[in-house]
């Protein structure tokens, strides 16, 4: 116990506190602006120079995009896309030592409709990203959430994967875009121009009906969590900017994800069991769609850096609020994560950087796939392979084993399964009510979670009403079972691979 009368004859020693070096780390002149890491502080010049050098270093190293190709910029108004978008408009400009020598174009995709926001809201939002859009000089496309119920039947098929420079290599396909920039700047630079302003005025906002607000409405709340609501937000966006890119001829799609956001995708995507599937959700680029390639430039940046360059050079973004805002912590299992890690990040500045440096070693270990075998074996929704085909002594057989279980009992129950008239009858039997009953409805979510991946069975188990999901996804689940069942019937008529080599 301390007493009043204790004297202390020694000091109480003073924890050091790591101060900002007055220099610049790089170039040992210039005064230190800012620091990222302990011991790595810049001057303004040599970070604008670390920044961009980074994201050509990272399109570089693995020549994903060829020169000439159509990149989409998918941009959502926050500072990582803004960033990167900044980064595309300077690395095209003429000043620039390593041009990128791609042709962009920029969506954004308007999900005030999910998010429970009003029509002024979402008119001011996109009124505000649409000014600095416009400055880019970039065709855009500004396509509402709503027009995922008006996308056609071919969305979910797959496409073989036949890029533009497949043929030549990316040197060869560097000198041949060089002699064709040449030929055309030495015809006419004027007509380059007129055609680059053309090109700049050129935008495209999708209109939606009262119908579709109102299905996209019925959709989300027929989702019971949150947790499910960002899953199935997270699927639509990506069909609606698949859709876009395909009709408008991109064949690469550049995402602003940071590797802060990776991190946190990385977690929640475990814990949401998206186990088999993290190479492509987290990778620098994603092949799953076959003809357009997820790419990924901003995951060597932390959200600090994006923070600090946006600041410094007045990098403009816009504010929209998402599904996840001013919610608590533990009202979904991507907020959470999130919140661990930002935590975690502040006492520990190594943790984003572990997390990712282990993304970095994840691949898919999934056999090539024939053009015939492909559509029977991607999920219906997330478009991976499907991680369903287990061992019988595994954990999804067991999941499985319960939930057959689980419904077996419910329909032997009497009140559930029969009627006072008539018993061992069900009730859709009873009432005729067909395609709408109670049993239809079952039946239709049970053939329907057989093409999905485990995680997406997960999201559509939080689901009341399997019928609010758009037209395209449930006729293309009417397509693949049929498939399916007339391969069945035809089966013991064709050949096996086996049988071929005997022969």
């Amino acid at each position: 116990m301390c007493q009043v009368d204790e004297e202390y004859s020694g000091h109480l020693e003073r924890r050091s506190v790591p101060g900002v070096s007055k220099t610049c780390v790089k170039c040992k002149e210039s005064t230190a602006v800012l620091i990222i890491r302990l011991g790595d502080a810049f001057c303004r010049s040599c970070f604008k120079e670390y920044f961009v050098h980074k994201f050509r270093a990272m399109l570089g190293k693995n020549r994903v995009i060829f020169p000439g190709e159509k990149v989409l910029l998918a941009v959502s108004g926050g500072p990582a896309s803004s960033s990167m978008l900044a980064q595309v408009q300077e690395g095209l400009s003429r000043d620039a030592p390593k041009k990128l020598r791609f042709v962009p174009g920029i969506i954004y995709i308007d999900e005030g409709g999910a998010c429970g926001q009003s029509a002024e809201e979402r008119e001011k939002a996109v009124a505000l990203l649409e000014n600095i859009l416009r400055k880019t000089g970039f065709p855009y496309y500004i396509v509402p959430l709503e027009q995922v119920f008006g996308l056609p039947d071919s969305v979910l098929e797959s496409v073989s994967c036949s890029p533009e420079g497949s043929g030549l290599s990316y040197k060869a396909a560097v000198v041949q875009y060089i002699q064709q920039n040449e030929v055309k700047q030495r015809h006419s630079e004027s007509a380059g121009e007129e055609a680059q302003d053309a090109m700049a005025r050129l935008s495209v906002h999708s209109q939606y009906g009262p119908e579709h607000r109102q299905a996209l409405e019925r959709l989300f709340s027929s989702l019971k969590t949150l947790t499910a609501k960002e899953d199935m937000l997270q699927t639509l966006r990506q069909h609606l900017i698949l859709h876009t890119a395909r009709v408008s001829g991109y064949s690469k799609v550049m995402m602003g994800d940071s590797c802060t956001r990776l991190s946190i995708k990385l977690l929640s995507n475990i814990s949401l069991g998206r186990g088999a599937a993290l190479a492509a959700d987290t990778g620098f680029s994603d092949p799953r769609y076959g003809d357009v390639v997820i790419v990924r430039p901003m995951r060597d940046y932390s959200s600090k850096e994006i923070a600090f360059y946006n600041r410094l050079f007045g990098v403009q973004s816009v504010f929209i609020p998402g599904l996840d805002t001013k919610v608590p912590d533990k009202a979904s299992i991507q907020r959470l994560t999130e919140s661990f890690i930002i935590k975690l990040q502040a006492d520990f500045p190594s943790t984003v950087s572990t997390i990712y440096r282990t993304s970095e070693k994840l691949h898919t270990a999934c056999p090539p796939l024939n053009s015939s075998a492909e559509p029977a074996v991607k999920c219906l929704l997330c478009l991976c392979a499907l991680d369903t085909k287990a061992d019988e002594a595994s954990a999804f057989q067991a999941i499985l084993l319960s939930e057959r279980l689980s419904v077996g009992k419910a329909q032997s129950d009497p009140p559930s399964s029969t009627t006072a008239g008539s018993p061992g009858q069900s009730c859709c039997q009873e009432s005729g009510c067909g395609a709408g009953g109670c049993c239809s409805t079952s039946r239709a979510s049970a053939d329907l979670k057989s093409l999905l991946c485990y995680s997406c069975r997960l999201t559509m188990k939080d689901m009341t009403a399997v019928d609010s999901l758009p037209q395209y996804i449930t006729l293309e689940a009417e397509k693949r079972q049929r498939r399916a069942q007339m391969k069945q019937e035809i089966s013991e008529f064709l050949l096996e691979d086996a049988d071929d080599d005997q022969e």
